[in-house]
């Protein structure tokens, strides 16, 4: 017999599986219900659409969205009965690890609703304009196939246009035709596979039979080398294996493999759609070479160096000091020669700021140049027009370490497009809060700041970058993202000078399930492959871009008025120097007016007409030959505003005589407000100040609101303002001091208000016109 305490064990067991019975056929009725309101929306919009194609109105968009759509409820189908797997994929994220059972559980169920949010606003939107209560600018359908790289711009029937796709795509009809069709081709030392230079006869092979279909570019990997090469340069041949240039640059080695691989392979891409975006020289370069005694391992990437770069090192210390006295000098050190000197690397933090610590940092980035230029000309020989760049990431500029082994200076100038896979931190997944969060709703430093500075570098090569990190990375994430945000953030960028990008990421096959590449990977959970409205307002927002893709460029191409001097030396020397140019950048970048910045390179390059004013901030080192351009640029008539902390001493820490104000005008100003306000009274005395004036109020107190001011064909203001802001944003727009004026939303095709007050994300596109 069962006694009563055993059978109230079984009614409750009984009970569970009943009530675990109705909780899954809840959620299944429910994602029934979710998917069958999604495809009766798509039946809709499709409707909406034949009668808006009648009406002669673009309905792009609308195309879009229905299969982003349909991709996406694939993928929730996908995500649904695979509740184990993206558990997995979950716990591999620290802040998605707690919850990470529930956040697979109601992955599908948020993809669905999400789906549904943006076919409701498809459907409201067409509705208005087929009402003609909005109206929308066409915009170009992109063939990518007839895209041209023209100087600074990508054309497209005689327009510029912006391009997007996402790394890792798979290449199908259905996520190429509204996603992105780019194209291109892998390269990697290992297809040299014997040792007399033989490239893989079948890489060789599929090259050629290549069909040579849209706009593309060459993907060139350094993160293996053939088996032949180990034994003939040495076991040490391949080192820094824990990045993506694992081998030695400077054994010989090196060249001869790349020499007998860019012979073979460079003239079967020579003109072509799928090179003419370039030859990528390296997938995210950096050769740190530093070490901290007072930690017990190596600082990330991080590594030694061969022979071969320390014999480099002392011909190039041969050719910047006059000779080995005057070496010893310098160093404090009594080597006899050259071939003595001796310096231990990594080389410790600890002597940062030393004559050491500036000589081997200086070189390390020379020797990394030089070794791109090689491969630069290595190509040049076999297409006389081929643009070369490299996937840099800005931060390694933007940010204070200097040690990396990148001048983005140089390396930008070198290059046929300036390339980069620039990034905007949104939300992080695991550390400390950071300081930009405070007034911040993302990180908006390395995109600006880098993108003003290569700009300055180069003006008239288009930007592409490579591998967009916007939406995610690995700490960056939120699966609950504002889809306004990457409509922020594409559209900063595109004003900012980018023209094409391959965003990351797109880690999933065509039926939904994750990429092999996945495996293990703690960047795709929470990605933008869970995201159907973040990706769809992607392609809105690119959209947007190309029906007013002429007034963009103007804003890409203003003049540049005021430049902030970059000196590498202070970046090498001090600890916060980036942090520094930052607080007086920040302080100059909510005024309306393009920023850019000058080096001892470019005053000596470009015309001093380009800009009207120098600031020089907090910049207490430069060599002389910055020192002597500055004066030449006050001699010949310049105005340039210095505080009382710049340009004392050389770079090994020798004091310096100073600027004397020659033909020019010099003024000492020591905080960024007063060289704020001095900046602005030059601008507005020679009328260089935008008509429209922008002001804002918010709860933060500071700033938020990036605006630039344009005319389009018509004479009138274009306004563009980004609120990049953590608060609401109230603005005050009037035109030659009047508040009589019409804001008209270009995207909407409406007059809008003049004192709206935006949301954080949010974009306001207006044309601004004088009431009559």
């Amino acid at each position: 017999m069962i006694s009563n305490k055993g059978n109230q064990r079984i009614i409750s067991i009984l009970k569970k599986g009943v009530l675990g019975i109705f909780f899954l056929s809840s959620i299944f009725v429910n994602a029934q219900s979710l998917e069958k309101e999604a495809l009766t929306k798509i039946k809709t919009l499709e409707k909406l659409v034949k009668k808006a194609e009648k009406n002669n109105i673009d309905v792009l968009k609308e195309k879009t969205t229905i299969r982003t759509a349909e991709i996406f409820l694939k993928f929730a189908n996908w995500d649904e009965k695979n509740i184990d797997k993206n558990t997995a994929h979950f716990k591999l994220v620290q802040s998605f690890n707690k919850d990470a059972s529930k956040m697979a559980n109601d992955l599908p169920t948020f993809e669905r609703k999400d789906v549904n949010l943006m076919l409701d606003k498809a459907i409201t939107e067409i509705t208005s304009l087929i009402a003609k209560e909005t109206f929308r600018k066409p915009s170009p359908n992109v063939d990518w196939s007839k895209v041209k790289v023209e100087k600074d711009q990508l054309t497209f029937n005689n327009r510029p246009v912006f391009l997007a796709d996402y790394s890792w795509k798979p290449k199908t009809k259905e996520l190429t035709e509204y996603h992105g069709n780019l194209d291109g081709f892998f390269l990697t030392p290992t297809y040299v596979v014997k040792e007399d230079g033989t490239v893989n006869p079948n890489k060789m092979k599929e090259l050629g039979s290549k069909p040579d279909k849209t706009l593309g570019f060459i993907f060139m990997n350094h993160k293996g080398v053939p088996k032949w090469s180990k034994e003939k340069y040495g076991p040490n041949f391949s080192m820094r294996e824990d990045t993506y240039t694992a081998y030695d640059i400077d054994n010989p080695g090196a060249r001869y493999i790349q020499e007998k691989l860019l012979e073979e392979v460079v003239p079967k891409m020579a003109g072509k759609n799928f090179s003419q975006l370039g030859y990528m020289l390296c997938n995210e370069p950096h050769f740190y070479t530093y070490t901290d005694a007072k930690k017990k391992k190596l600082p990330w990437a991080s590594g030694g160096v061969s022979h071969f770069t320390i014999d480099k090192f002392k011909v190039w210390l041969s050719q910047k000091h006059t000779n080995i006295s005057a070496l010893n000098d310098t160093w404090k050190t009594n080597f006899k020669s050259y071939n003595d000197v001796q310096i231990e690397i990594p080389i410790d933090i600890s002597l940062k700021g030393s004559p050491i610590w500036f000589d081997w940092t200086s070189f390390n980035m020379d020797r990394v140049t030089d070794w791109y230029s090689f491969l630069k000309s290595e190509i040049r020989k076999y297409d006389a027009d081929a643009k070369v760049h490299l996937k840099i990431m800005p931060n390694l500029w933007t940010e204070n370490k200097r040690v990396h082994g990148i001048d983005l200076e140089a390396l930008t100038d070198l290059s046929g497009i300036i390339g980069n896979d620039s990034g905007a931190d949104h939300t992080y997944t695991w550390g400390k809060p950071h300081e930009w969060q405070k007034k911040y709703a993302f990180e908006w430093r390395e995109l600006c700041m880098g993108f003003d500075f290569m700009k300055s570098v180069s003006p008239n090569k288009i930007n592409f970058n490579s591998e967009l990190h916007y939406l995610s990375t690995v700490r960056s994430r939120n699966l609950y993202l504002d889809p306004n945000f990457a409509r922020a953030t594409f559209w900063l960028a595109h004003s900012y000078g980018m023209d094409a990008s391959q965003i990351w990421y797109w880690p999933r096959n065509a039926d939904g399930s994750p990429s092999k590449k996945t495996k293990n990977d703690k960047g795709y959970a929470g990605s933008n492959t869970q995201q159907p409205r973040v990706t769809n307002e992607v392609a809105m927002t690119l959209i947007d871009l190309n029906s007013y893709s002429e007034e963009i460029m103007s804003i890409q191409r203003q003049r540049k008025p005021v430049r902030l001097f970059y000196s590498k030396t202070s970046a090498i020397n001090k600890n916060k120097h980036m942090d520094d140019l930052f607080h007086l950048y920040e302080g100059l970048n909510f005024e309306g007016f393009s920023l850019g910045f000058v080096t001892e390179n470019i005053i000596k390059k470009q015309d001093a007409k380009n800009w009207d004013v120098v600031a020089v901030f907090k910049t207490p080192f430069v060599t002389n030959d910055e020192l002597k351009v500055l004066q030449t640029y006050l001699n010949n008539g310049g105005t340039v505003l210095v505080d009382d902390k710049s340009l004392l001493k050389n770079e090994y820490g020798k004091e310096l005589s100073g600027l004397t104000e020659g033909k020019g005008t010099l003024v000492q100003l020591n905080s960024v407000d007063k060289m704020r306000n001095k900046i602005l009274s030059i601008l507005k005395e020679r009328n260089l100040l935008s008509d429209v004036v922008l002001e804002e109020t918010n709860a933060i107190g500071t700033k938020g609101c990036i605006w630039k001011v344009v005319k389009n064909e018509k004479g009138n203001d274009v306004l563009s303002v980004v609120n990049v802001g953590k608060s609401d944003a109230s603005l005050k727009i009037t035109l030659k001091g009047s508040t009589n004026i019409i804001c008209k939303d270009l995207i909407k095709g409406i007059p809008v208000s003049s004192t709206p007050t935006l949301k954080p994300h949010e974009v306001y596109f207006v044309e601004v016109i004088s009431k009559k």
